[in-house]
């Protein structure tokens, strides 16, 4: 039986969650510029609307039908609540949470309260003219991402100026002192948690980890399945938390959708269980038994760039600087 096909939106540079997909069932990739590259790797490459224009969601509804897709996945945050607003009424067979969820999570400050309700642990933070009886602290927007315009501030006459400085509605948090961790999850349909990857974060760029390790660590595990299933995760998410010397663990960050060191969980996972495999049985109607904590750990990642040579009609020519990829054959 050929499974369904799956819908990537926003696809951007993320080559390497595309061609994963690829793998496994037809793949679709949409986006509005018809010069991202990790198009390139799907089958079908189309462009699309913005996602703030009307003709968004009705774009990938008839995408949805003409290719037989069982499943819609963001590779962005920016169609996160657009989407899930589709799911909800009952348009789009969309990986992602309720819309409230999505709407909280694609704020800071909102998360922090969110994570606070739930009783989930999150760093101190407030706004900008509250009382800040934390220091050091970061000074960092609301609605950032690629680690944008964040500082760190370490007295009171630094955090005022930097509320000031940064040009967009920013929070006041304290600044973790320890190690960083991100935890790459993915939830059924029904928000349980299949499983939590956790990984260290050993060097980033621009807010994307290049370089990191899976880890071992029962508590990250642990601290990524009860927050995907307390704000209810359908799909793929990414949480970003630090281990603070005097706090212990604390969640920064809460991505609902593929995080930026997509393949760490790849590696690590077991055969079978890669997560663009489990979303496409998903798709097909399977359900997926829960195997939280299953996985390899040890396994370090190291990213690179890499390019692709279009013609005048912004076809592939085939070509490359090197061929194969890699070091060189011996001779």
């Amino acid at each position: 039986m050929t499974p369904p096909a799956v819908l990537l939106t926003g696809v951007g540079k993320r080559y390497d969650i595309v061609s994963a997909f690829a793998q496994h069932t037809t793949v679709v990739a949409a986006d509005p510029n018809p010069l991202a590259p990790a198009q390139y790797a799907a089958h079908v490459r189309t462009a699309v609307p913005r996602f703030d224009d009307p003709a968004y969601v009705p774009a990938l509804e008839e995408l949805c039908a003409r290719h037989g897709v069982g499943a819609v996945v963001p590779l962005t945050d920016l169609d996160l609540e657009v989407l899930a607003h589709a799911r909800a009424a009952g348009r789009l067979p969309a990986f992602v949470p309720d819309p409230g969820i999505a709407a909280a999570t694609f704020d800071k400050y909102e998360t922090h309260l969110l994570l606070q309700c739930l009783g989930l642990p999150s760093p101190p933070t407030v706004l900008p003219g509250e009382p800040v009886d934390f220091l050091p602290a970061m000074v960092k927007p609301r609605r950032g991402s690629g680690a944008r315009s964040i500082h760190p501030a370490h007295d009171a006459e630094q955090v005022e100026f930097f509320c000031r400085y940064v040009a967009e509605p920013v929070m006041v948090q304290k600044l973790m002192r320890g190690p960083e961790f991100s935890v790459d999850l993915l939830c059924d349909l029904d928000g349980r948690c299949l499983n939590a990857i956790p990984r260290s974060m050993l060097e980033s760029r621009g807010g994307e980890s290049i370089k990191g390790t899976v880890l071992d660590d029962p508590e990250l595990v642990d601290l990524g399945r009860r927050t995907a299933e307390a704000l209810g995760v359908r799909g793929p998410c990414t949480v970003q938390a630090f281990r603070d010397r005097d706090m212990g663990l604390g969640i920064t960050d809460v991505n609902t959708r593929f995080g930026g060191a997509f393949p760490a969980p790849t590696y690590a996972a077991l055969p079978g269980r890669t997560y663009p495999e489990l979303i496409v049985r998903m798709a097909a109607g399977e359900r997926v038994e829960p195997h939280v904590g299953e996985y390899r750990h040890g396994l370090t990642f190291t990213r690179y760039y890499w390019q692709l040579e279009l013609d005048a009609d912004l076809q592939p020519t085939g070509r490359d600087i090197v061929d194969p990829p890699g070091p060189p054959t011996p001779h």
